[in-house]
């Protein structure tokens, strides 16, 4: 059974933006803290963090860039990616912290 799925990554030009959305089956998303993964050539690695309550946390190389939001009354997580740069390609994951699931991921590509 599929908890999570993401959408709309793309290519995109640095500089450009896009907005990453993750949609989550089941009652669980509105109690669950929800993250951001992403991979690149390298390991994965915590892009952003949202609580239950809204509080945030950004991975250093995105403060300022990136922005998580969710909206529990339809299970979605966003990611709004601006100033994208091409260090930002990557496969991103939404990721539920306590249920330990992971969608499938949706590819960003960022061209210089």
């Amino acid at each position: 059974q599929v908890q999570l799925v993401e959408s709309g990554g793309g290519l995109v030009q640095a500089g450009g933006s896009l907005r990453l959305s993750c949609a989550a089956s089941g009652s669980w998303f509105s109690v669950e803290t929800m993250t951001w993964f992403r991979q690149g050539l390298g390991k994965r690695e915590l892009v952003a963090r949202i609580t239950t309550r809204g509080s945030t946390y950004y991975a250093d190389f995105v403060k300022g860039r990136f922005t998580i939001s969710r909206d529990n009354s339809k299970a979605l997580l966003y990611l709004q990616m601006d100033n994208l740069k091409p260090e930002d390609t990557a496969v991103y994951y939404c990721y539920a912290v306590d249920h330990n699931y992971w969608g499938q991921g949706t590819q960003v590509t960022v061209s210089s």
